[in-house]
């Protein structure tokens, strides 16, 4: 007598016979048939929507972009009900260790080489002109005091300032004339741009370091004066109340200015006059 053959089942064929079971199932009531039971082997295919095809349009904008990207500009390429800073710090984790990271500047994001691997682009870097010991601290001036004059400038620094200085700190692009300060001359006021924010990968003017980050960083002397402070800096991009437009509406707005002032004075002398000499009602 021939013993029976045995066949053995593996987990695959199996899986495939539930497959089959599930499809006869689904065809028996009007249910759609799932692409993954058709073909179990055959990977499903990712619902154009789904999170990570959120993430690679973001990551393609990222990397064809010349310049940093707002939230605006990735929201026109995704749902309406996405949640465009949800995903971008989603993205950013992923990038956190990798050779290339997300950094979020100037309040955009932009893909950028780590910071541990810049020595690598050295070579191809152009060779940038350095920036004398007085451009530096009158950029340092400008960053933490804006809006400020340039005789503000020589004050703090306690020596002139060449026109020259300020004119190598516009050439590259970090400052900026904001106004003029509304007093005799009308001197013009400076401050910060878009352009210092990027170039130092700092989101907003007040990530600049404080009075304790500075000591940490062996850059204050030890023995400071007593009262000596870090001024908390702001790159407001409207005018201050002591501050007049660059345009001729500024010279035409200050002479109104001075006329009230003027004639509010004229009153006040005309009042000051009669409170003098009372008039007799007699």
């Amino acid at each position: 007598m021939v013993p029976p053959r045995l066949t053995l089942v593996s987990d695959n064929t199996r899986e495939k016979k539930e497959a089959a079971a599930n499809i006869e199932e689904a065809a028996a009531g009007d249910e759609e048939i799932p692409s993954a039971l058709l073909d179990p082997e055959k990977p499903a295919a990712r619902h154009p929507h789904a999170p990570r095809e959120k993430l690679r349009r973001i990551e393609a904008m990222l990397f064809a972009a010349a310049e940093p990207l707002d939230v605006k500009a990735f929201a026109r390429a995704l749902d309406a009900n996405d949640d465009v800073n949800a995903l971008l710090l989603e993205l950013q984790a992923e990038y956190r260790d990798r050779g290339v990271n997300l950094v979020r500047v100037a309040g955009r994001w932009q893909l950028r080489t780590a910071d541990d691997l810049s020595f690598l682009l050295e070579r191809q870097q152009k060779e940038e002109r350095k920036l004398s010991k007085a451009a530096l601290e009158t950029l340092s001036i400008i960053a933490y005091h804006q809006p400020v004059t340039r005789a503000e400038i020589e004050e703090i620094r306690g020596v002139s300032t060449s026109p020259g200085t300020l004119d190598v700190l516009m050439e590259t692009g970090w400052i900026r004339p904001r106004g003029r300060r509304r007093a005799p001359g009308r001197p013009l006021t400076y401050g910060t741009t878009e352009d210092f924010l990027i170039h130092f990968g700092m989101d907003s003017i007040k990530d600049l370091p404080g009075l304790a980050d500075l000591k940490a960083q062996g850059l204050l002397d030890a023995n400071l004066p007593p009262g000596f402070t870090v001024p908390s800096p702001t790159d407001v991009a409207a005018l201050m109340p002591d501050e007049l437009p660059l345009t001729d509406e500024g010279e035409e707005e200050e002479q109104e200015q001075l006329a009230l002032d003027e004639e509010a004075a004229s009153e006040d002398d005309d009042e000051a006059t009669a409170s003098e000499h009372p008039v007799d009602e007699a």
